[in-house]
């Protein structure tokens, strides 16, 4: 059943919440664009371990952080379009300039000249009047390693997620630490998301960081986990969404989820699903943000019943 969304009282009824979203550039932009309107209520914490393209340049000369995926989110942020442009504009030259990112080069660039990868960001984002915090999950370089079942390893995201199995287990290389200013918002969250986007490359990095998982299963935060609608191209696509939840659960040793956002059908699964999710209907792969929203608004008051949304008639739980 498609929601019927009031987005103006919708929002209304998230503004009393702090969240927080965990994830990767499309996805987690997504979800940070359809609720912006939180402004400094809303933190996301972004995944930092690509190593493909322009971003992967970067990585392999300056030993850097991931940069793409942090430009991704605060293009979707940026009010004006000539910023979004700037911020994606991508050099087509034969200099040495060819297939770089400006948006990269220009938090690479704020970054060289501030004391921390996040002072940067926090410059850009003041420029951009971007207004809800944006924050990498480490400020430490760091790369996705996966552990087969043949006892081989896989090193970095590209090859992972050219994997035709699902790995055995992930961790990340070096270890690295989180941000003291993401333990902190994610401490005095009222809600964390988690998604959309690459199971196994967005949302996993972040939840290996040490202390993240372990911050977030201590919280009094709820969790909602945001499937993706169409199959990802990566071993994560061919698993339903009752086993994402559970190699997530074989993964941490816990559960972290406490609901799930999805467009297809639960398959008797302990955690409620909230299944009246629709595409954008220009992009089929992306949720439409007001349809979005309304199943937060949902999922809020299905887990935080004093928020005083309205009646959930769209949440499934099967035992």
């Amino acid at each position: 059943m498609l929601i019927s969304s009031q987005t103006a009282s919708d929002k209304k009824r998230l503004k009393s919440l702090r969240i927080t979203a965990i994830g990767g550039g499309h996805g987690l932009g997504r979800v940070m664009s359809t609720l912006s309107f939180l402004q400094s209520r809303l933190v996301g914490i972004v995944c930092t371990t690509d190593n493909g393209g322009a971003t992967g340049m970067l990585r392999k000369h300056h030993q850097c952080i991931a940069w793409g995926d942090i430009r991704n989110c605060m293009s979707q942020l940026a009010d004006q379009p000539l910023a979004k442009e700037v911020l994606n504009f991508r050099f087509n030259s034969n200099s040495n300039l060819d297939g770089h990112n400006l948006g990269n080069l220009l938090l690479y660039t704020l970054d060289a000249l501030s004391a921390r990868p996040i002072d940067g960001i926090q410059l850009l984002s003041r420029l951009l009047k971007v207004n809800n915090r944006i924050l990498p999950m480490s400020e430490t370089p760091t790369d996705l390693l996966a552990e087969l079942d043949n006892n081989l390893q896989c090193f970095g995201e590209i090859r992972i997620d050219e994997l035709s199995n699902m790995p055995k287990r992930l961790s990340l290389s070096p270890r690295v630490n989180a941000t003291p200013e993401a333990l902190h918002h994610l401490e005095r969250s009222d809600l964390i998301i988690l998604g959309p986007g690459s199971f196994l490359t967005s949302v996993m990095p972040p939840l290996l960081v040490d202390d993240m998982a372990s911050i977030i299963a201590k919280s009094a935060a709820k969790v909602i986990f945001i499937d993706n609608l169409v199959p990802e191209q990566s071993p994560a696509g061919a698993l339903s969404l009752k086993t994402k939840l559970e190699w997530l659960e074989q993964q941490l040793g816990y559960q972290l989820v406490d609901l799930a956002i999805s467009n297809v059908s639960p398959l008797h699964s302990d955690i409620p699903v909230i299944s009246c999710v629709e595409p954008d209907q220009e992009l089929l792969h992306r949720h439409d943000t007001d349809g979005l929203l309304a199943a937060l608004v949902q999922a809020a008051h299905h887990l935080i019943p004093d928020q005083g949304a309205e009646l959930v008639t769209d949440i499934h739980s099967f035992k």
